[in-house]
C-alpha cells in the first residue's frame, strides 16, 4: 500500500520523502491555486517532478473530449512519473484510451462504484480514484464502495489500482487500507494527525518523566 501526499509544497514533500512515508504526489488545479496562487500549474508540477523521483498525480482542467487529450498530453511530455487524472465522464473513455495507448499512465477520477471503475479500466485507467467522504456524505459506506471496486477489478482480471483520495481522519485512513485500497492520498495535516495519539504523548511524557528521576553516573577524573 503506497501513500501520495497531497501537496504543493516542497518542504513538506521533502520531509515525508526523507522518512519514507511519501511513496508519490498527488495536486490539483484547485490545490495548486491554493497553496501557489502565483505560480504556473505546469512549472511547478514540473519542478516537483524534477525535485522527487516519486509518481506525481496531476488533474486535467477540462471536461470535452479533445481537450482532455491534449492536456494530457502536455502533462505527460513535463515528466516520466506524471500520472494524468482525468474525471470519469463518457468524452473522457475515447482520450483515456488513446493516451494509455500512447504510454501514458492515467487514473480516471470520481469513481464510486465496480461498474464505473470496470469501464475505466478497460477503456486504459491504471488507477481509479475514489472520494470516500464524498460517498459517506451521500449517505453510503465508503469501505463497502472499495470492497466492491477491488472485487470486480479482480474477478474481471483487470490490472487497475484503487486509490482513495482525500481521507480526512484517522479511521477513514484504516477503513480504505482494511478495504484493499493501493494508494491512499493524504493532506499533510492528516498525515500528522495519523502519527499522533493522546496515549502516545502521555506515554512519552511518562518516559520524560521517568528518565529525568534515574540517577545519573559520576564522572570518572
Amino acid at each position: 500500500m503506497n501513500i501520495y501526499l497531497e501537496s504543493v509544497d516542497l518542504d513538506e514533500i521533502q520531509k515525508a520523502a526523507a522518512s519514507g512515508i511519501a511513496d508519490g504526489i498527488a495536486f490539483s488545479h484547485a490545490t495548486l491555486s491554493a497553496d501557489a496562487p502565483d505560480a504556473d500549474a505546469n512549472e511547478r508540477l514540473a519542478e516537483i517532478a524534477r525535485a522527487f523521483a516519486l509518481p506525481v498525480c496531476a488533474a486535467v482542467g477540462s471536461v470535452s473530449s479533445g481537450d482532455i487529450y491534449r492536456e494530457g498530453r502536455e502533462l505527460a511530455k513535463l515528466s516520466d512519473h506524471i500520472i494524468v487524472e482525468v474525471p470519469l465522464i463518457e468524452d473522457a473513455l475515447d482520450p483515456m484510451h488513446r493516451l494509455n495507448a500512447e504510454g501514458v499512465t492515467v487514473c480516471a477520477a470520481f469513481v464510486y462504484t465496480g461498474a464505473q471503475a470496470l469501464l475505466a479500466a478497460k477503456a486504459g485507467a491504471s488507477i481509479v480514484r475514489v472520494m470516500v467522504d464524498d460517498l459517506d456524505a451521500h449517505g453510503q459506506s465508503g469501505s463497502g464502495a472499495l470492497s466492491e471496486i477491488k472485487t470486480i477489478l479482480e474477478s474481471a482480471g483487470e490490472e487497475c489500482d484503487v486509490m482513495v483520495g482525500s481521507p480526512s481522519n484517522a479511521s477513514q485512513f484504516s477503513e480504505a487500507v482494511l478495504s484493499g485500497a493501493d494508494i491512499v492520498c493524504v493532506k499533510p495535516s492528516v498525515l500528522h494527525s495519523l502519527i499522533t495519539h493522546p496515549l502516545t504523548d502521555r506515554g512519552v511524557d511518562k518516559f520524560l518523566n521517568e528518565l529525568s528521576k534515574r540517577p545519573r553516573g559520576r564522572t570518572q577524573s
